[in-house]
């Protein structure tokens, strides 16, 4: 029998658990992709609910209520509207959470009123006893007209209630909380006579969420277009009076089935957030939060790392003796290994990247952290809601510049564009990592940190300026007038859910290294190529003219060998490209190597240190077990002088920091601002202002 597939599409405003409860109801089972022509993501997964039966579980955007002030909320709508839609849903989930149930039923009435078939799911049951709240279950699903789920994500409590109602979602009643036409008698009167097949709050939703926030194509309604609408302030009007009307309904409902005994609460967020959003010791706990978490990425990911790199190694050369010699075994054992093993070995930071972000998300202090942040962003031209992608840049600067979606001010949103690739995404981290690790000393500083973890701080710190100092030039140079308001919600202090955190790593973190494997897979056999072949004598006779080069040097076969490779890769494809860019690098720091791995790494960062790895692979005749680290200490100039010195190293990790190096993030760029003007000043202009600083650095302290 062929199995049934019920489409679910779960909503809630945001912090109600939304996330928790789809992570419960899916697991690892999920897929992430975009809506098609928008860039807002979309979370799709699936959950068993019987043998012959699966729900395919959509997760819209948070939203507050179906009146669309961004994309987010109109695809919600537009979503919720159109049956001709593939995912339109069978039945809709709405979460809402215990303490904000007032506010959260304001959404529920309106899907209800849509006429979906709608579960009514109350979260973070775990907290009542502690707030002092009584629910009275039947009452509520009576005055509702639906059916409710209590639900525990904590706990995990409630999940089956909710997979049991889905099973059973034909009984559930598609009746409307209210009557529509009582907010404006008359005018919804004439509505209805007008178009009397259609339902009367979709017409209301078509008529007065007449925003055009992205690419897409509203279905008009067929009837009599000779019905006048009413004024744009007409409609806010009657907006306002609908929340009015909704809001006395929902009073009426919770006198009946909700209670709340503050006598018998215990509540220690007030106490907290006098803390944490302090205006001096908020933003000390908060940057010693950071070193920490900084700091503990260099501690804690040392020994994985390590093994991951000579377990690359010692494979590369397993291959090299085990397999017959050619062709196909020097581009395993160089091009993929090499290159792939450039990227692996950085798993452990990027994991534990996304570990604490998560955590700081899960316990509720990232709002916090929004909420002291926005005092700041406030005198460079940004709000508060442009923290949000910048933080979400230290991850990556694609998502962050797709959030940018939720500020409705096209300034502010197009100043947040600019300037969130500065902030330092993961892709950065493996060049940081590795360039640290090389000529940063480990030494320890006021006990418990070291040099190391504290350079990585001031990195991440130096993008962060970066982008605050860029936004206020901005601010100051583009002339568009504008004016906007920024509110952020609070959500109670939780413990971090292990099941969200290890879902929310383990698909960050996959998706991450696919989507730079597939990248660095194919730039390692480009390279493998050009490093590996070149034209003209010089490359193919490189080794008769090494050897007439060495006839009167006593030297042995191995440091030949050497010289050989070397010879080959200055003269090979690459080597030609390196030493072409050579002269303009070279004041840097840098030799062509450097610059071939420069060059490569515009289509993603993190592909520089796969590409040295590649190089150094091809041009050198390995020992066994040596490493990725190893090769580069040892890498040198013609002149004998190490080629990674202090004075090299952070003239690199300044011109990483400042240059726009990833072609997808450009891509975004281009079409969110529907326009090649801003992606290329950001391009120009980032990589001028790159080359500017890491100059300066090196010439200072070389």
């Amino acid at each position: 029998m062929s199995t049934e597939v019920l489409k679910v599409a779960l909503i809630g405003n945001p912090n109600t658990g939304k996330t928790s409860v789809f992570n419960h109801l899916t697991g690892l089972n999920q897929q992430v992709g975009n809506y098609p022509g928008i860039t807002v993501e979309k979370k799709v997964g699936y959950c068993k609910l019987s043998r012959h039966k699966k729900a395919k579980i959509i997760d819209l955007p948070g939203t507050y209520s179906l009146n669309a002030s961004s994309l987010d909320e109109s695809l919600v709508i537009e979503l919720l509207m159109n049956k001709n839609d593939e995912d339109h849903p069978d039945v809709a989930i709405v979460v809402s959470e215990v303490e904000n149930l007032k506010r959260n039923l304001l959404l529920f009435t309106q899907i209800k009123d849509l006429e979906i078939p709608t579960i009514l799911v109350i979260n973070m049951s775990d907290r009542m006893k502690r707030k002092g709240i009584t629910l009275d279950i039947p009452v509520l699903e009576a005055s509702l007209n639906t059916k409710i789920a209590l639900t525990s994500s904590r706990k995990n409590l409630g999940i089956d209630t909710v997979k049991s109602l889905l099973l059973d979602y034909r009984h559930l009643s598609n009746e409307p909380c209210l009557e529509t036409e009582k907010i404006d008698s008359e005018y919804f009167g004439r509505l209805q006579n007008v178009f009397p097949n259609q339902s009367l709050y979709k017409l209301w939703l078509v008529i007065s969420q007449d925003v055009n926030f992205g690419i897409i194509d509203r279905k008009g309604i067929k009837g009599d277009y000779s019905f006048e609408t009413k004024s744009s302030s007409d409609l806010k009007r009657l907006q306002h009076k609908e929340t009015i009307f909704r809001y006395k309904f929902i009073n009426d409902v919770l006198k009946l089935g909700y209670t709340v005994d503050k006598s018998q609460a215990t509540d220690l967020r007030s106490k907290f957030d006098r803390v944490l959003t302090h205006k001096v010791f908020g933003y000390v706990i908060f940057f010693s939060i950071l070193l920490l978490i900084f700091q503990a990425i260099f501690d804690w990911t040392g020994v994985p790392m390590d093994f991951i790199d000579s377990s690359f190694a010692s494979l590369a050369n397993w291959v090299k003796y085990t397999l017959p010699a050619g062709m196909f075994t020097d581009l395993l054992a160089d091009g993929i290994i090499a290159g792939l093993g450039g990227i692996v070995i950085f798993i452990p930071q990027i994991a534990f990247l996304f570990f604490f972000i998560s955590v700081l998300e899960e316990t509720g202090y990232m709002s916090r952290v929004v909420f002291l942040m926005d005092r700041i962003m406030r005198r460079f031209g940004l709000s508060g809601k442009s923290v949000v992608p910048l933080i979400s840049g230290t991850a990556c600067a694609i998502p962050a510049i797709m959030a940018t979606r939720n500020i409705e001010n096209w300034k502010e949103r197009l100043i947040t564009i600019l300037v969130t690739p500065f902030t330092t995404c993961s892709a950065r981290l493996p060049v940081y990592a590795i360039l640290i690790a090389l000529v940063i000393p480990d030494i320890p500083v006021l006990g418990i940190f070291n040099a190391q973890g504290l350079t990585l701080m001031f990195l991440y710190l130096l993008g962060f300026a970066s982008a605050i100092i860029a936004a206020y030039i901005l601010n100051k140079t583009l002339k568009i007038r504008s004016k906007s308001y920024f509110v952020v919600e609070m959500p109670n202090y939780k413990l971090p859910l292990f099941k969200n955190i290890f879902i929310n790593v383990v698909e960050k973190t996959k998706a991450f290294i696919f989507e730079a494997g597939k990248i660095i897979l194919a730039i390692s056999i480009v390279l493998w190529f050009l490093a590996s072949y070149g034209p003209g004598k010089k490359f193919n006779k490189a080794a008769e003219i090494v050897k007439s080069e060495v006839v009167n040097q006593n030297i042995s076969v191995t440091e030949l060998n050497d010289k050989v490779a070397a010879y080959k890769l200055e003269h090979s494809y690459i080597g030609i490209v390196g030493k072409t860019i050579e002269p303009i690098i070279q004041p840097l720091g840098y030799d062509w190597k450097i610059g071939i791995a420069l060059v490569t790494s515009f289509a993603a960062r993190e592909v520089f240190i796969g590409t040295l790895a590649t190089i150094y692979s091809v041009g050198s005749a390995d020992e066994e077990g040596d490493t990725i680290k190893s090769k580069m200490e040892s890498e040198v100039h013609s002149s004998g002088g190490k080629v990674f010195t202090f004075a090299s190293g952070i003239s690199l990790m300044l011109f990483y920091a400042f240059a726009m190096q990833c072609m997808s993030t450009l891509a975004i760029v281009k079409r969110e601002t529907n326009s090649w003007r801003w992606p290329l000043i950001q391009l120009f202009g980032m990589t001028a202002i790159a080359y500017i600083v890491a100059l300066i650095a090196f010439q200072l302290l070389n």
